[in-house]
C-alpha cells in the first residue's frame, strides 16, 4: 500500500465547529435480549499458559481472538480520475453473531465511496465476506457483520474511570501485519485531534478521545486498545504522524461511544445525534478580553442557526457556555463529551455567561436532533 493511502487510513476526518454528540441506543425487549445474548459478559480467562507476571502477554492471549483484519476494496478520487484502490484496518468482534466494530474510514477511506467489498480476515486464519451495516462519520465507528454466529466477542468496559498512567495494550494489524501488539499507557483523557493533522474537515467533530502511548501504525485504525483486565477501553482512531515531530501521540474513541452508536447502528442503520444548533470556538484568554469577560474557559458561540433548539431557547451570539447540567465545560470536547449522555428530546441546563454584560444565566434547551 502507498504511504499516502496508508496514513489516510489512519488520520481521522477532522475538529468541527457545528456542535453534535451521540445518543444513547433504545430498542425492544427482544431486541436486547439478543444482544445481551451475544455480547461478552466478561472478558476471557487469562491462559494457564501465560505467566502472571506478563500482564501484556496475557492480555494479548485473552484479548487476539476477537480483533479481526479489515480488508477493503473502495473507489477513490485520484488526480487521474475515479481509481479501484485497495486498504486495510483492524476491527474488533462486538457480538458473537457476527457484528464487528471498525472505523468509519476503514469503510469508507477519505476521498472515496463505501467499500465496494469487504473481507474479515481472523486471527484463527479464517475469512469471511462482510457487509457494512452502518457506519458514522461523526463518531468514526462503522459496523461490519459477517454470516457467522459463532465469534469470539470481546468484552467491552462500560464506564470511564480510566486513570492517566495505567496500562493499554493495542491490537490490531498496522501494515498487514495481523494480530500486531503493542503496549503503553493511557497518557490523556478528553482529548482532541488538531484539524489541521486530520484533513481540516470543518463539518464533522471527533473529540473527546484516550490519548495512549502505545504505538498505533497504518492499519492500526479500528482495532483494540485494552486495559489490563482484558476489557476494551477504546477503539484505535488515528495517530500524529512522523512530519508533525510527535512520537507515540495516539488516539482512540472511548469503549462507552463506541457501544452506544454501534447498537443504534445493528438496531436502525443508522445514528440519532442530539442537536444544539450553534456553531463554536474555544474561549482564549484574548477573546475573553475582547469580550470583557472574567472567566477564561468555556465555549463562546458564533453562531445560532435560526429556528434551532439554541435559538428557541434565547442563547445568542457571544454567549459563553461553562457547564451543561452538572458538568463543567472547558472547551468543545468537554461540550461534546457531555452531550453524548442526551437523546434529541432531551431537555439540557446550560451555564451561560451573557455577553456584554458577563451576568450568569441558567438556560434550558430542549435538544433536537441533528440532521443527517
Amino acid at each position: 500500500m502507498k504511504r499516502k493511502t496508508a496514513l489516510a487510513l489512519a488520520l481521522v476526518l477532522g475538529i468541527a465547529l457545528a456542535v453534535l454528540a451521540v445518543g444513547c441506543s433504545f430498542g425492544g425487549e427482544e431486541k436486547s435480549e439478543e444482544r445481551a445474548r451475544n455480547v461478552a459478559q466478561k472478558a476471557p480467562e487469562v491462559s494457564a499458559d501465560v505467566p502472571e507476571d506478563e500482564p501484556v502477554a496475557q492480555v494479548a492471549a485473552q484479548v487476539s481472538p476477537s480483533v479481526v483484519q479489515v480488508n477493503v476494496q473502495a473507489v477513490q478520487a485520484t488526480p487521474f480520475g475515479p481509481q479501484q484502490g485497495q486498504g486495510l484496518g483492524s476491527g474488533v468482534i462486538y457480538r458473537g453473531d457476527g457484528y464487528i466494530i471498525t472505523n468509519n474510514h476503514v469503510v469508507a477511506p477519505p476521498g472515496g465511496q463505501e467499500a465496494d467489498e469487504v473481507n474479515i480476515a481472523f486471527a484463527d486464519g479464517s475469512t469471511e465476506r462482510g457487509e457494512v451495516v452502518g457506519r458514522d462519520p461523526s463518531t468514526e465507528i462503522a459496523v461490519v457483520r459477517v454470516d457467522r454466529d459463532d465469534l469470539p466477542a470481546a468484552r467491552f468496559r462500560e464506564g470511564s474511570d480510566l486513570l492517566v498512567g495505567q496500562l493499554a495494550v493495542t491490537i490490531g494489524s498496522p501494515s498487514g501485519f495481523q494480530s500486531t501488539v503493542t503496549s503503553g499507557v493511557i497518557s490523556g483523557l478528553n482529548r482532541e485531534v488538531p484539524a489541521e493533522y486530520t484533513g481540516g474537515r470543518q463539518d464533522q467533530a471527533l473529540v473527546n478521545l484516550i490519548q495512549t502511548d502505545a504505538p498505533i501504525s497504518p492499519g492500526s485504525s479500528g482495532g483494540a486498545l485494552v486495559d489490563r483486565d482484558g476489557e476494551i477501553v477504546g477503539i484505535n482512531v488515528a495517530y500524529l504522524p512522523p512530519e508533525t515531530r510527535a512520537e507515540s501521540i495516539g488516539f482512540a474513541i472511548p469503549s462507552d461511544t463506541a457501544i452506544s452508536v454501534a447498537d443504534q447502528l445493528i438496531e436502525t442503520g443508522r445514528v440519532s445525534s442530539p442537536f444544539l444548533g450553534i456553531r463554536n470556538a474555544e474561549l482564549t484568554p484574548e477573546i475573553a478580553e475582547q469580550f470583557g469577560l472574567s472567566d477564561e474557559t468555556g465555549v463562546i458561540i458564533v453562531e445560532v442557526e435560526p429556528g434551532g433548539p439554541a435559538a428557541d431557547a434565547g442563547l445568542r451570539r457571544e454567549d459563553v457556555i461553562t457547564a451543561l447540567d452538572s458538568t463543567e465545560v472547558e472547551g468543545s470536547g468537554d461540550l461534546l463529551g457531555a452531550l453524548r449522555d442526551y437523546r434529541p428530546g432531551d431537555t439540557i441546563t446550560l451555564t451561560v455567561l451573557r455577553g456584554g454584560s458577563g451576568s450568569e444565566e441558567s438556560v434550558e434547551v430542549e435538544l433536537g436532533e441533528r440532521p443527517q
